[in-house]
C-alpha cells in the first residue's frame, strides 16, 4: 500500500523516485507518523529516501501518512532553507496535532555538550509533546543522545576512535521490537560518541539489542503515553550511505579540515574495495590535496556494496509499525466505548 503525503508537500526525489499517493487533507484513517529530519543540508534529501524506503517496506498492508518536520535553529543554506519551507511543516504544526508515531533524525553536532545547540530549546519541547501526544517516538543516534540527556541526564561518552562500519547485533531481551529478527542482526553504525549500558538501565531504559563492538544499539523506556525507542545505529541507511560519509570525512582530511585520516568503515566493503581504499590512502598521506578526490574508487566499489541489515530493519520497523497500529485500535475502542456510555453513538439518544 502506496504511502501518502501531503498534496503540494512531497519533495522532488521522492515525487520521481518512489511511488507516493497524494493527498488533499490530514488523514486520520491511517498511521499518522512525523518525520523529523534534522540531517544538515547534504545528507537532508538522502535522509528523506532512506525513512520512506524503510516505512515502505515495512508498512506492507498498513496504511501510513506520512509528514516531514524539522527542528529549527540547525544552520542550513538557502537552498536547504528552501527546500524546507516548500515541502515541510513548521515546528508548531507538530506540537498542535497527535500523532501515531514520531521518528527523529540526529544531525551534525558543532558543541560538545548538546545542550549549547541552539536546536536544545526546541528539541526539548518536542520531547516534552511527544510525551503526551504520541503513540511511540523513535530517536536516532544523535537525537538518542539528546533525548537521553535531556529526560535523564545520561551523558554521552567521547570515543578514542569513531564508531563507524557495520556490526552485529545479538538479542539480550525478548521484547515485540525485536520479535521475528534473526539471532544476529548487522546494523550500521557512525558516530564519535556513546551511551552506556549500566548508565541506561540505572535509569529504567530496557536494552533489547547491543553488540560487543559497537555496545548498546536498540533501547526502549515508556514515558507518560508513549514508548520512547532509541537506536545508536542507523537502521534506515542505504546501501552506500557509510561509502559518502566515508568519502566525506577522507575529503575534509584532503582538505586540511582534520588532523587524522578517516579509519575505513569496518564489516562493510569486501577484500577488492578494501585493497582500492588502502592504496587510496596511501597516495593520500603522501599527496595531500584536495584535487585526489577526482580519483577516489568510488564508482569501483559501489557496486560490490550491500545493505546486510535490510531485512533486521524492516523487521524492526514492522513490528513497530504494528505496535502503533494495535494503539491506535486500542485508544479508538476506548473512545468508542466512552461515546456509548455517554450515549452519544449506535443509535442511542444524545
Amino acid at each position: 500500500m502506496p504511502i501518502v503525503m501531503d498534496r503540494g508537500r512531497i519533495p522532488t526525489r521522492l515525487a520521481e523516485e518512489k511511488c507516493v499517493r497524494p493527498i488533499g487533507s490530514f488523514d486520520t484513517s491511517g498511521l499518522q507518523i512525523a518525520l523529523i529530519n534534522n540531517m544538515p543540508d547534504p545528507a537532508l534529501e538522502d535522509t528523506e529516501l532512506q525513512f520512506f524506503d524503510l516505512l515502505d517496506a515495512a508498512a506492507s498492508d498498513l496504511p501510513v501518512h506520512l509528514r516531514l518536520y524539522s527542528l529549527p535553529k540547525i544552520p542550513r543554506s538557502a537552498r536547504g532553507m528552501e527546500h524546507l519551507g516548500n515541502f515541510y511543516f513548521g515546528i508548531n504544526d507538530l506540537l498542535s496535532r497527535q500523532f501515531d508515531g514520531v521518528i527523529m533524525t540526529g544531525t551534525e553536532p558543532h558543541q560538545p555538550d548538546l545542550r549549547e545547540e541552539p536546536y536544545w530549546d526546541a528539541l526539548g519541547d518536542v520531547l516534552d509533546w511527544a510525551e503526551e501526544h504520541t503513540g511511540s517516538t523513535v530517536l536516532s543516534c544523535l537525537a538518542a543522545h539528546a533525548g537521553v540527556l535531556y529526560s535523564d541526564g545520561i551523558p554521552r561518552h567521547r570515543l578514542e576512535d569513531k564508531q563507524f562500519g557495520v556490526f552485529d547485533d545479538r538479542k539480550v531481551l525478548d521484547h515485540p521490537l525485536a520479535s521475528g529478527t534473526a539471532e544476529r542482526m548487522p546494523f550500521p553504525h557512525s558516530r564519535w560518541n556513546e551511551v552506556r549500558e549500566e548508565e541506561l538501565t540505572a535509569c529504567g531504559y530496557s536494552v533489547i539489542t547491543k553488540s560487543a563492538e559497537a555496545g548498546v544499539n536498540l533501547f526502549v523506556k515508556e514515558k507518560r503515553k508513549s514508548l520512547f525507542v532509541h537506536f545508536q545505529g542507523h537502521p534506515e541507511y542505504g546501501a552506500r550511505t557509510l561509502l559518502k560519509e566515508y568519502r566525506r570525512d577522507v575529503r575534509r582530511f584532503l582538505k586540511g579540515e582534520r588532523e587524522t585520516y578517516p579509519s575505513l568503515p569496518r564489516g562493510y566493503f569486501d577484500d577488492p574495495a578494501r585493497k582500492l581504499m588502502t592504496e587510496f590512502q596511501e597516495q593520500a598521506l603522501s599527496q595531500r590535496s584536495e584535487e585526489l578526490m577526482e580519483v577516489f574508487p568510488e564508482s569501483a566499489v559501489g557496486d560490490s556494496l550491500e545493505s546486510a541489515w535490510h531485512s533486521s530493519a524492516t523487521r524492526v520497523y514492522r513490528n513497530w509499525l504494528e505496535y502503533l497500529a494495535a494503539e491506535k485500535a486500542d485508544s479508538s475502542t476506548l473512545v468508542r466505548m466512552a461515546r456509548i456510555g455517554r450515549g452519544v453513538t449506535s443509535g442511542l439518544a444524545p
